[in-house]
């Protein structure tokens, strides 16, 4: 009940988006509907997690707000990952950029924050618990 169901990738360039993803996490993406719109399988089941398509006119309205000092707009995802170093040199080789190194949260895990190739924010976490 009240479980996370959808999560969705703006991005400027969805082909690039979905390699970063692909070759990054190794998660399953395939067309559907529109052009330009993927569905992100995350794990062995069949049923979708997510969702890359064409940013739309939100991203202006972000950055408006951005503008006037309110920061970012949205949710913050985190992806738990089983190699943090492994995942860190995948995000960089393939186009994105580390935000935030390493950063030890006690008894929880390691987490970084990284931007993909569409300058989306996101983290990644090797969870101990």
């Amino acid at each position: 009940m009240n479980n996370l169901r959808h999560f969705a990738i703006p991005a400027d360039d969805v082909e690039r988006a979905k390699r970063f993803y692909e070759r990054v996490f190794k998660w399953r993406i395939e067309a559907w509907g529109p052009p330009d719109f993927y569905l992100i399988f995350t794990d062995e089941a069949d049923k979708p997690h997510g969702s890359i398509d064409r940013r739309d006119d939100l991203a202006a309205a972000r950055s408006e707000q951005t503008e006037k000092g309110r920061g970012g707009i949205g949710w913050e995802c985190t992806i738990a990952v089983d190699d943090l170093s492994a995942i860190k040199s995948a995000i960089v080789k393939h186009g994105g950029k580390i935000v935030h190194d390493e950063r030890e949260i006690v008894g929880v895990g390691t987490l970084i924050r990284f931007a993909d190739t569409e300058g989306n924010i996101a983290c990644a976490m090797h969870y101990v618990v």
